[in-house]
């Protein structure tokens, strides 16, 4: 990897916003703004000039927005990692960013070291959402599927793992609907501690370290979709 500030790219309708996240950023050492824009015409044109590391938009840009600007991304196949500025008022666009690629959601309330924070995450390839939008992103990927063993996880390099289970399927998907162990139990009519189990068993074989990112692995890469 190479080594030098994270590029990131700023887009809000407002200018004062854009202050705002400008101001918050400039002085952190492992960031850089190299550029800003007012619309989402004006992120797909300075994104592909300029090729960010990280895009910070907001999901209500003018002229287009930011589900749009997403899709455009995602269809001329560029890097770059997208974070959403947004209201909570807006999660059921949280869920199709998450399908378009989105790495991560930042409410326009949040704490301005979490928004640096979200950065660095979403560049080390980590999917960045506070637990309450995680929450209403897994409520909407509530589908009973069956779900491949994947061939990676947010960057880490590929190891050899064993099938999964029907039973450690059934548990994912549980898990992604935001389900915690005990309630697993009694819908499975298994103990609190056989959940505990297969869980350890699908971290180790999916190379995850906990149920969020499980659930997380899951929306991101769309099992919710796959046959």
């Amino acid at each position: 990897m190479p080594i030098g500030p994270i590029r990131v790219l700023i887009a809000d309708g407002h200018p004062i916003v854009l202050a705002g996240l400008r101001s918050v950023l400039a002085d952190h050492p492992g960031i850089q703004i190299i550029g800003e824009a007012g619309d989402g015409l004006e992120v797909i044109e300075k994104s592909a000039q300029l090729g960010p590391d990280v895009v910070l938009m907001d999901l209500k840009l003018p002229k287009l927005d930011g589900l749009a600007v997403l899709r455009s991304i995602q269809g001329r196949g560029q890097r770059s990692k997208v974070i959403l500025f947004a209201s909570p008022e807006y999660k059921d666009d949280f869920v199709e960013a998450m399908k378009l690629g989105c790495s991560g959601v930042v409410l326009r309330d949040t704490p301005t070291q979490l928004i640096e924070k979200s950065i660095l995450k979403v560049h080390a390839g980590e999917i960045w959402l506070d637990s309450n939008t995680t929450a209403a992103v897994m409520r909407h990927f509530a589908s009973p599927v069956e779900f491949p063993p994947p061939a990676h996880t947010n960057g880490k390099a590929p190891r050899e793992r064993s099938q999964l289970s029907q039973r450690e399927r059934e548990i994912i998907i549980l898990i992604a609907q935001g389900y915690k162990n005990k309630e697993i139990a009694e819908k499975m009519f298994i103990t609190e501690q056989t959940v505990k189990n297969h869980l350890h068993n699908v971290f180790d074989k999916l190379g995850v370290s906990d149920r969020l990112e499980l659930a997380l692995y899951a929306i991101h890469n769309s099992l919710h979709l796959r046959a």
